[in-house]
C-alpha cells in the first residue's frame, strides 16, 4: 500500500507537506501541491479514513435527515437542489454524505440520533422533517452539531428562506398589476407556512383591503390535485378572486388545468401566481409568474455552517441566516383596471 512516506520520498519533501498538500492547505506553493497530488495520483495513493479519524477525532462524515411528506422524495425541486448544493459543498470541504433513516419496517431499527451515533457522523443538517416528532427533537436536543432548513430551532443554526420577502414581493406585483381580490391557496401548518400567510393578512391590512376568509383556503404542498378541488371552489363563488396565489408552482399547475377545463383564460380571465420557479414553471402557456428561492445559497451556507461548527465551534455563532429570492415576472398575471 503507497503511503505519503513514499510520495514524500519521491518528491523530496517531508511527510509534513504531503499531508498538507493533500489536504489543500495554504501554506505550501501552488506548483509544489500540484506536483504531490500528481505522484499521489499516479501512484494510486488513497487516503486511511480509519487513520484519518483517529487524527482528527472525525469521521468526516455527515448526516442529512430528509423525510418528506408528500411522496415527492428527492424530486422535490426545492429541497433537491438545497441538497445538491449542501452534497457538494460538503464534498468540496473533504465530507461524505449519508442519509438518515429510523425505518419502522426494519426489526433492528434506530432512532435519528441512534444511527448518528452508529454511523460516527460528526453532524447533521436537517433539510426537512416532522420538528413534532420525539425523535427530531431528540437529535435537535442532542450535543451533536445540527444545522436546520427554514426552522428555527433554539441553540441551533438556522438557514430560511426569506418567505416574508418573497410573499411580498409576489403579492406587491399582484396589486400593482391592479388587483384587489386576491386569494391564496396555502400549505401544510409549518413555520414557512406561518410566514407567508401572515404576510398576506398584513399586506392586505396595510393596503386597506378587506380580508375576506373565503379566499384564504388550506390546501397541501405540491397536491395539484386538491389545488384543482379549491380552485373549483373559488371560482364558485359570488365574486370569485381576480387572482389565485398557490403555495407552490405544482399545486398552481392543478389551479390552472381545473381554470382550462371550465373554458376559462389565464390571465384575460383570471389571474394565477405561484411560488418556487421550478424548472418546468418557464415551460407552461402562460408562462408562470412565481417567485425563485435561493437554493443554491441555502445548500451551500448550511454546509458551510455546518463544517465550520465541527471544525471551529467556538468561533461559529449560532444564528439564524436569511437568504433572499428573486420575483419571476411570467404572463400569467393580467394588468387589470383598479376600481
Amino acid at each position: 500500500m503507497v503511503s505519503m512516506k513514499d510520495i514524500a520520498s519521491i518528491c523530496e519533501v517531508s511527510i509534513a507537506t504531503v499531508s498538507k498538500a493533500l489536504n489543500n492547505h495554504g501554506d505550501i506553493g501552488e506548483e509544489t501541491k500540484e506536483k504531490i497530488k500528481s505522484v499521489a495520483k499516479e501512484l494510486g495513493y488513497h487516503p486511511n479514513s480509519s487513520a484519518r479519524a483517529l487524527k482528527t477525532n472525525r469521521t468526516y462524515n455527515l448526516g442529512v435527515l430528509y423525510k418528506e411528506g408528500s411522496g415527492s422524495g428527492l424530486t422535490h425541486d426545492y429541497f433537491s437542489q438545497i441538497l445538491e448544493n449542501f452534497k457538494n459543498t460538503a464534498e468540496n470541504n473533504g465530507y461524505d454524505i449519508t442519509f438518515l433513516s429510523n425505518s419502522k419496517i426494519r426489526k433492528d431499527r434506530m432512532s435519528y440520533l441512534e444511527h448518528t451515533i452508529y454511523r460516527s457522523m460528526d453532524g447533521v443538517m436537517v433539510a426537512i422533517a416532522d420538528y413534532k416528532d420525539p425523535e427530531v427533537i431528540e437529535l435537535l436536543q442532542s450535543e451533536l452539531p445540527v444545522v436546520t432548513i427554514d426552522y428555527v430551532f433554539n441553540g441551533r443554526i438556522s438557514i430560511m428562506s426569506n418567505n416574508i420577502t418573497g410573499m411580498q414581493a409576489l403579492l406587491s406585483y399582484i396589486y400593482d398589476q391592479g388587483h384587489r381580490e386576491i386569494a391564496y391557496i396555502y400549505g401544510e401548518e409549518s413555520m414557512v407556512t406561518t410566514n407567508r400567510v401572515s404576510t398576506y393578512y398584513r399586506f392586505l391590512e396595510e393596503h386597506g383591503i378587506p380580508v375576506r376568509e373565503a379566499f384564504l383556503q388550506e390546501g397541501k404542498y405540491r397536491d395539484s390535485f386538491m389545488a384543482g378541488l379549491i380552485t373549483n371552489k373559488l371560482l364558485d363563488l359570488e365574486q370569485p378572486p381576480t387572482c389565485i396565489v398557490y403555495a407552490d408552482d405544482f399545486s398552481a399547475i392543478g389551479g390552472m388545468n381545473v381554470i382550462k377545463d371550465r373554458g376559462l383564460r389565464i390571465p384575460e380571465d383570471i389571474s394565477v401566481a405561484g411560488y418556487d420557479n421550478i424548472m418546468i414553471a418557464s415551460q407552461l402557456e402562460p408562462r408562470l409568474t412565481t417567485y425563485r428561492q435561493d437554493t443554491v445559497g441555502i445548500g451551500c451556507m448550511a454546509a458551510e455552517k455546518l463544517v465550520s461548527l465541527i471544525e471551529n465551534p467556538r468561533a461559529t455563532p449560532i444564528s439564524q441566516y436569511t437568504m433572499n429570492g428573486e420575483l419571476v415576472k411570467g404572463s400569467s398575471v393580467a394588468r387589470i383596471k383598479c376600481y
